[in-house]
């Protein structure tokens, strides 16, 4: 009887082993395939936004061949060849409308005598101011005297301050005291007004 039951124990223990080395092997293939799962899934995301951005670049490419289309039919525009582009501001400045009738002459730029006879580039000389008034140059001398006169008409002296005595406060004091009434007239006014 010992023998049978322990024969029977024995059993159970090889199905046991048995039992737990299929759920260990059943358990590795399940995640194996899990993982295949997840490569797959991730395969067609990447594939899914390919498709995407080709639809995109194809909508892209149809739109810009239905605007050639359109261009070449209706607006007629082109692209910007080398002869439209400006050399500096003024040359923008004299596409603009044309000036109104009564409208000043442009500001142009002057040329000294030196840079009109072709000096060099290098030379540069300064002229002569000139008097607004009569359109003579004016000397540097009669500059100078201008700026010293304007000068000292602009800076006046300081008036004289005068002091006030401690007599002379008081008395101010007093004076501006009698002239404002006094809280306990008003009071007796308005009882009087009632």
């Amino acid at each position: 009887m010992t023998y049978s039951i322990r024969t029977r124990s024995i059993g159970w223990a090889v199905i046991f082993m048995v039992c737990a080395a299929v759920f260990i092997g059943l358990t590795m293939k399940v995640n194996a395939v899990r993982s295949e799962v997840r490569l797959a899934e991730r395969k067609i995301i990447a594939l899914e936004r390919e498709k995407r951005l080709l639809e995109t670049e194809f909508e892209t490419r149809a739109n810009q061949q239905q605007l050639a289309d359109w261009n070449a039919v209706d607006f007629g525009y082109q692209a910007p060849g080398a002869a439209q582009f400006m050399v500096d501001e003024r040359e923008l400045a004299d596409l603009g409308a044309p000036r109104a009738v009564g409208a000043p002459d442009p500001i142009q730029m002057a040329l000294s005598p030196d840079e009109e006879a072709g000096s060099g580039e290098g030379s540069v000389s300064i002229m002569s101011m000139v008097s607004p008034l009569t359109g003579k140059p004016m000397e540097e001398s009669d500059v100078d005297e201008q700026d010293k006169a304007s000068a000292t008409d602009e800076i006046s002296p300081m008036p004289e301050v005068k002091t006030a005595t401690a007599d002379e406060l008081d008395i101010i004091n007093s004076l501006t005291q009698s002239d404002q009434p006094d809280d306990s007239d008003l009071s007796g006014q308005e009882d009087a007004g009632q």
